[in-house]
């Protein structure tokens, strides 16, 4: 079955609206439901929401996207927000990784850089480097162009990461044609 990508976002939201999976009888409006729900597509990590695949199917070139840890004030600084409670950052980002294009035109990833008389747990950035499999350059930013910079990001997943100084930007870059 060939799927555009048309097809696979309205399918990733019908999902998200009820677990229903749009076939490739689509053309003529049918629709199966799925066993279960999500979870349902082989290769996608169930960490991995119907919102969140969305979402990541949806962001283009250049777009950012906030993994922000538990204590984010999200509702307040978020225009999209997407709730992953419970599941660390770095586990999310390990899972994304097959599926998201890292921007090769400018720093990918973005992390906040502790408040003065503080200091980052390197641990922290070290998770995020291994998931990410990136060796790059990090650009680190303040607490204040933190909440800023999230205002205008495509989306904030809040997660359930504790480690202090937890939220990282990754940067979408363009996706090669196989």
């Amino acid at each position: 079955m060939k799927m555009t990508r048309r097809v696979f976002v309205s399918a990733v939201a019908a999902g998200a609206a009820g677990a229903y999976f749009i076939n490739e009888s689509a053309k003529e409006g049918a629709q199966t439901k799925t066993k279960g729900g999500v979870g349902m597509l082989k290769g996608i990590d169930p960490v991995i929401s119907p919102e969140l695949l969305k979402t990541l199917a949806e962001m283009g070139h250049g777009d950012e996207i906030l993994f922000a840890d538990a204590h984010f004030p999200g509702r307040t600084n978020a225009r999209e927000l997407i709730r992953a409670d419970g599941i660390p950052v770095d586990r999310l980002l390990k899972a994304i990784v097959p599926l998201f294009e890292l921007d090769s035109y400018a720093i990918p990833v973005i992390m906040t850089a502790p408040v003065e008389g503080d200091q980052l747990d390197p641990t922290v950035e070290a998770r995020f480097r291994k998931a990410l499999g990136y060796e790059g350059k990090i650009e680190f930013i303040t607490r204040d162009e933190l909440y800023a910079r999230a205002k205008r990001a495509f989306a904030v997943v809040q997660t359930g990461e504790t480690a202090k100084y937890g939220n990282v930007f990754i940067k979408k870059g363009v996706t090669p044609v196989a």
